[in-house]
């Protein structure tokens, strides 16, 4: 893909094909926050599809939405956030890490 913008459409059109969006009307899922970009793609794409969110996203940026949106999630998540862990986010002890932040964010959320 030549430019950011062409990956920034190739990966709605890929959450679009996937029925990310099944219960939105189609043209309100184009031009998605890069929040909600990075954070829909984490969630429903393929690996080879995440890796364009690099591209495209500081390795800071993609790792503050995962922190923020799907580590809370706890077991929900736990063996995907374990998975991005490891491969894009340099965790030695991804499971380990995954818990810690987990918790962090969770008792920053409620004032602990």
């Amino acid at each position: 893909m030549k430019s950011k913008e062409d990956i920034k459409q190739y990966l709605e059109k890929r959450l679009i094909e996937e029925n990310s969006f099944w219960s939105f009307e189609k043209s309100s899922c184009q031009n998605l926050s890069d929040w909600n970009l990075i954070k829909q793609v984490l969630l429903r794409l393929d690996l080879n599809d995440i890796n364009y969110l690099f591209q495209l996203y500081t390795k800071k940026k993609i790792k503050q939405v995962w922190l923020q949106e799907l580590v809370p999630q706890g077991n929900f998540l736990s063996a995907m956030n374990n998975c991005f862990a490891l491969l894009f986010f340099d965790a030695q002890n991804p499971r380990q890490y995954v818990k810690t932040m987990e918790t962090k964010i969770l008792k920053k959320r409620l004032g602990v």
